[in-house]
């Protein structure tokens, strides 16, 4: 027992999967805090009614941009070969400049509509969306790149830039009473200047590999990884229309300012899931992809990974419970005492969600998207009845307390269902390794 611990200590200090945990955390950390040090700043120069405004914006950019690459920038990760890598990463660009084309039209012809949706007025808000659209296609498009290229360092300092920036803008455009065309402009700026720092990893790539890239290549990937658009990306507009659909409902049925609470409460609670999660998503993606290449163990990193966040989200999950109200009204003013009420309900969701990351992840890795498609309709209908119901029925509370426990249950399933998947494609063996993981013998490396 008492070389086990020094034991242990060598293998995470050695391990390749930690120090790329690490070096995104230290990007992440930093990202985090400041956002998290300057949002009582924000919160008291914007309302909660601009929030919403702001909420809105969001939630559809988020559906559009679910659609954006048609996760083929999810695929390229998953070629051994670099030429082939360059043809999904060129095939990601032609998708988010056909969706940015899309977008632009249906601006241009249905101008009173979408500014409906998003509670606004004129042609800012149209133009922040085309805008917004392709920036977050490229992001993800370079994003992935990176993180193939193992650029832990250059994906960890674009958090930084992102929030530095988001956050400096927020202040800049409050004191100038910028409302929620600086909101949403803040954050459009804040993304492309994260592009750009994100571009400088893919450019000598690019210029090795351009030669290889042909559209008859591109053509055949597309076709060959057809499952992402399929149902990844159909997955993709349908979970970011699950997240957006509270703002969109809870503005129908309670006002523009509730949603406006509603969104800033979630927003809170994210920065420090994003801590974590941020890095995670991407070292955990090329953990398990490598290790599937060489025909490595899933199911003891999905078991350790999975169980390791649940360890972590308990106390502070339970803590917002109980002082959620408390804690919002004194670190952010009395205006979000309603957004701290919401947060005590939210928390018993998102705590959830925190720890499903590896069921996502793993799901597109062992080629299981076809269930979680179906799952995802199940889910949104679930949410959208809830809400639904609820705004008829029931007061805020009640009803943002009931979308939380649907939220909750749904995810517990899906950790248990695709945790099962990917223990039953690796047979015995499987088995087998989370013994090895629930008795201390396994190690991810």
């Amino acid at each position: 027992m008492a070389s086990f611990l020094p034991s242990i200590l060598n293998k995470l200090k050695n391990s390749s999967f930690v120090k790329n945990m690490l070096v995104i955390m230290t990007g992440s950390a930093i990202a985090q805090v400041i956002s998290f040090a300057l949002t009582p700043i924000i919160s008291r120069l914007f309302s909660p009614a601009e929030f919403g405004v702001f909420g809105s914006f969001d939630a559809i950019l988020g559906i559009i941009s679910a659609a954006a690459t048609l996760e083929y920038s999810q695929a390229i990760m998953l070629p051994k070969e670099k030429e082939n890598a360059i043809n999904l990463l060129a095939f990601a660009f032609v998708c988010t400049f056909s969706m940015g084309s899309l977008c632009l039209l249906f601006c241009i012809f249905a101008p009173i509509t979408v500014n409906s949706i998003l509670k606004t007025d004129g042609v800012w808000p149209l133009a922040l969306l085309v805008l917004a659209t392709l920036v977050t296609g490229a992001n993800q498009s370079c994003q992935a790149w990176a993180v193939r290229a193992k650029a832990f360092k250059r994906t960890s300092a674009s958090q930084v830039i992102r929030s530095l920036s988001s956050n400096g803008l927020k202040i800049g455009f409050g004191y100038l009473k910028g409302g929620a065309p600086g909101l949403i402009l803040s954050n459009v700026i804040a993304n492309i200047l994260a592009s750009i720092n994100l571009v400088r990893v893919l450019l000598p790539d690019l210029a090795e590999l351009r030669g290889h890239i042909r559209w008859s290549l591109m053509k055949r990937l597309a076709r060959e990884f057809r499952d992402f658009p399929m149902y990844s990306a159909t997955q993709g507009v349908i979970n970011a229309l699950s997240s957006g659909l509270p703002v969109l409902l809870l503005t129908r049925f309670y006002g523009i300012a509730v949603a406006g609470a509603y969104a800033f409460g979630v927003s809170v609670l994210l920065v420090p899931m994003g801590f974590l999660l941020t890095a995670l998503r991407q070292v955990l993606f090329q953990k398990a992809c490598e290790s599937q290449h060489r025909g490595a163990s899933l199911a003891s990193l999905y078991i350790k990974t999975t169980a390791g966040l649940f360890a972590m989200a308990l106390l502070p999950s339970l803590v917002l419970f109980l002082w959620a109200p408390q804690i919002f009204t004194w670190v952010f003013g009395s205006q979000w005492q309603v957004a701290g009420d919401l947060a005590r309900s939210l928390i018993i969701w998102l705590a959830v969600v925190f720890c499903n990351l590896p069921a996502v992840l793993f799901a597109r890795i062992i080629r299981i998207q076809r269930f979680v498609f179906f799952y995802d309709l199940v889910l949104l209908a679930a949410r959208a009845s809830t809400l639904l119901l609820g705004g008829i029925y029931l007061n805020v509370y009640q009803t943002v307390m009931l979308f939380a426990l649907v939220g909750a249950i749904m995810n517990i399933f899906l950790i248990f269902r695709v945790g099962r998947a990917v223990m039953k494609k690796e047979g015995p063996a499987g088995w087998g390794n989370v013994r090895d993981v629930l008795i201390g013998g396994a190690d991810p490396n």
